[in-house]
């Protein structure tokens, strides 16, 4: 286990109903705050006024910034950055799932800095500080309410890069999971996939004696299996929205990667599919994932076997690790296709037609190559699009 420093400082408030307090914990930071939020949905579904009751009733000044998408642009991100600069806002008050959570952040960050704001994600500076963030949570998936990470696509070129900071980690989330039954199916799953990609990406690990971190992986890996399953037949069972819901958040605390170095590969790989083709993060996951272990599971056959074994109930064959491993990636697809999800390229409607510009666009983290389990360099990327196919 490698030495490690440990610290999640935001505040959670799960639970039926925990929206109405959203005024009460923002007041602790603000009194001039940034409203930022997708589509329609929270006005659709009631939300919006809950939170805007709850603002006013603590007398809180409350701006819109609206019209985050999927994959959020940098260009709203620079729109935010004027109008929070402009009307001195104070605080931002996300509410949404990840996209939104990302588009705040970001906005956070760019009020703070004399510069472009892409300096950050494309490696020029470091933040040194920030606004403040709440969140609001209504998609589980990336977890970005208790997390450091904030990703942001770049229309010129479109390049989709993340950052990874201290200071992006939320004051306060408020979590309930009862703001998720109305989520469509295809959201749920795509949610499922990014969390439990966000396990195994530090599950697969070659850091040595990390059998709790391990275990952690695993058991919240199973956790999600299971839940996903319940939802996907009654989409309104509280019990497994609060454990999908807290398991999103888990996957990407910062907890289960404690003591250990991850292989991050895979997000990097899709992020170009997301970028290019504006597919969602989940399913562009759920096609990339299995590929990738498809082309690295023989550099760690004990690690991919444990896998199979321990989260997929595979029978332990001591004879033949690869067979192991091979039916724990299958199994993994399975799962996927159970829950409505694309487990290839084709599915999502791309051919092989940008497979080798998305390559050498590819973010390479180690110097001229990427991950941890295999050093994958723009070729063995293109390879990886290809077995995805």
């Amino acid at each position: 286990m490698d030495n490690f420093r440990f610290l999640c400082a935001t505040e959670v408030i799960f639970g039926k109903d925990s929206e109405n307090q959203v005024g009460t914990y923002t007041k602790q930071y603000a009194n001039r705050v940034l409203l930022h939020y997708g589509g329609g949905s929270i006005k659709r579904t009631g939300l919006y006024d809950r939170v805007m009751k709850s603002l006013k009733e603590a007398d809180i000044e409350v701006f819109e910034l609206g019209g985050v998408q999927p994959n959020p642009r940098l260009g709203l991100v620079k729109e935010g950055i004027e109008l929070c600069r402009r009307e001195e806002i104070e605080f931002i008050l996300a509410v949404g799932g990840g996209s939104v959570i990302d588009s705040a952040k970001a906005i956070a960050l760019g009020v703070c800095y004399d510069g472009d704001v892409w300096d950050f994600f494309s490696g020029k500076a470091l933040p040194e500080e920030t606004l403040g963030v709440g969140v609001v949570l209504t998609l589980p998936a990336a977890g970005s309410e208790t997390s450091i990470s904030t990703v942001i696509t770049n229309e010129d070129g479109w390049y989709k890069r993340g950052l990874n900071h201290e200071l992006n980690r939320p004051l306060f989330a408020i979590m309930n999971p009862e703001l998720t039954y109305t989520l469509p199916p295809e959201q749920t799953a795509n949610g499922v996939a990014d969390m439990m990609a966000h396990i195994m990406e530090r599950y697969f690990t070659t850091t040595k004696d990390v059998d709790l971190t391990d275990r952690l992986c695993e058991a919240t890996l199973k956790t999600i299996i299971r839940n996903a399953r319940i939802v996907k037949d009654n989409p309104q069972d509280y019990a497994a929205r609060a454990e999908l819901m807290l398991a999103g958040s888990l996957a990407h605390n910062g907890l289960l990667s404690v003591g250990r170095v991850g292989d991050w590969s895979s997000h990097q790989i899709e992020h170009e599919l997301s970028a290019i083709y504006d597919v969602a993060h989940g399913a562009g996951l759920a096609v990339i994932y299995p590929a990738w272990m498809k082309y690295v599971y023989k550099n760690d056959l004990p690690r991919f076997a444990q896998f199979a074994h321990r989260v997929w109930n595979v029978e332990l064959n001591l004879e033949n690790l690869e067979e192991t491993a091979l039916e724990g990636i299958r199994q993994l697809e399975l799962f996927f296709k159970e829950i409505g999800l694309p487990t290839t390229l084709t599915e999502l409607g791309i051919d092989d037609q940008r497979l080798e510009e998305m390559a050498n666009k590819c973010k390479m983290t180690n110097g001229d190559s990427l991950g941890v389990v295999m050093k994958l360099t723009p070729k063995d990327v293109l390879n990886i699009y290809k077995l995805a196919l």
